[in-house]
């Protein structure tokens, strides 16, 4: 990673970390999805209102490292306003940007997932930093199993 891209990824992280978008309860929530990742102690609350296939509100609240944070932060503010087949492709482009050995995810409609990730990329350098992995998804696989319905605890031990 160069230097400067290394600088953006931490003035990034900082900005959500310090000040983090959609940090709220969501009273009338649909769904409400617990995570926690023990390794550091991160723990996250997705709120979802979903409304004719679409995310209507998203927010979350926890205790975490400043990617964790960052990352829930960051998931809010793209999800919004996205359909659910639109969470679920960005979910999967979002993991294989920091797990998977190849870069490039197409989709079944030929869009380049990684594309749709915008701002998210700058988590690419998390990749750097395995242990920071599951820090940086543990929101996601919250969200994924909030647009999935289920009402499980999710805890990164169960995924990579």
């Amino acid at each position: 990673m160069t230097t400067d891209l290394r600088d953006l990824y931490q003035q990034v992280i900082l900005d959500h970390q310090r000040s983090p978008r959609n940090f709220r309860v969501i009273p009338q929530a649909d769904r409400i999805t617990k995570g926690h990742n023990p390794l550091c102690g991160d723990q996250v609350t997705i709120y979802l209102k979903l409304e004719a296939g679409k995310v209507a509100d998203v927010s979350f609240q926890g205790v975490g490292c400043a990617i964790s944070v960052s990352s829930a932060s960051m998931m809010t503010e793209r999800i919004k306003g996205k359909s659910v087949d639109e969470v679920r492709l960005l979910f999967r482009s979002f993991h294989k940007l920091l797990t998977g050995t190849d870069r490039r995810l197409v989709s079944a409609g030929g869009t380049d997932g990684l594309d749709l990730l915008g701002k998210l990329e700058v988590f690419a350098g998390v990749r750097e930093y395995p242990i920071r992995v599951k820090c940086a998804t543990l929101p996601w696989h919250a969200l994924h199993a909030a647009i999935e319905g289920s009402e499980a605890t999710v805890s990164t031990e169960l995924h990579e």
